[in-house]
């Protein structure tokens, strides 16, 4: 396989959804009444998991670009302070700016002049194929969450 090759599959992998459930499904046709509610048993809101999706994906997007970047307090900075969105409107604003920084790491990898392989001079060793592959596990992780809390909502389509 060739580098080209291997940008072209580490932007498929964030972008589509090939063995689970894509971001836009499960964030599509949510009430507006049921973005901050916490089913019984679940410990997060569909509103929780977007917003910890859109800073957990913001944070590994600037730490791979930004060497002045400072990422929030862990785990508190991760997380919004209320199960409920703050005011309307906020989920759609969080839902675009996911969907903005997706296609700035997607971007960041497609570009041949971003070294794949050399540890990023600000980090601990890390590497941007790391940080795209622990961003698309991150995501699959909590978009699978959120599928899940709908379900428990009744607000998934069967």
């Amino acid at each position: 396989m060739n580098e080209q090759t291997l940008r072209q599959q580490l932007v498929e992998l964030l972008a589509d959804s090939h063995a689970h459930v894509d971001f836009a499904p499960a964030v599509a046709d949510l009430p507006p009444a049921l973005r901050g509610v916490r089913p019984e048993g679940m410990p997060h809101s569909p509103w929780e998991l977007l917003e910890h999706l859109r800073i957990a994906q913001w944070d590994i997007l600037e730490f791979s670009r930004d060497p002045d970047h400072v990422s929030p307090d862990w785990p508190a900075g991760y997380w919004p302070p209320s199960p409920e969105p703050p005011e309307d409107g906020a989920w759609e604003a969080s839902v675009a700016a996911f969907r903005a920084d997706l296609r700035a790491m997607g971007e960041l990898i497609a570009d041949p002049a971003s070294d794949l392989f050399a540890p990023l001079p600000w980090g601990q060793g890390q590497t941007l194929i790391r940080e795209v592959l622990l961003l698309a596990d991150h995501n699959a992780y909590h978009v699978g969450q959120l599928v899940l809390v709908r379900r428990r909502l009744g607000a998934w389509p069967e």
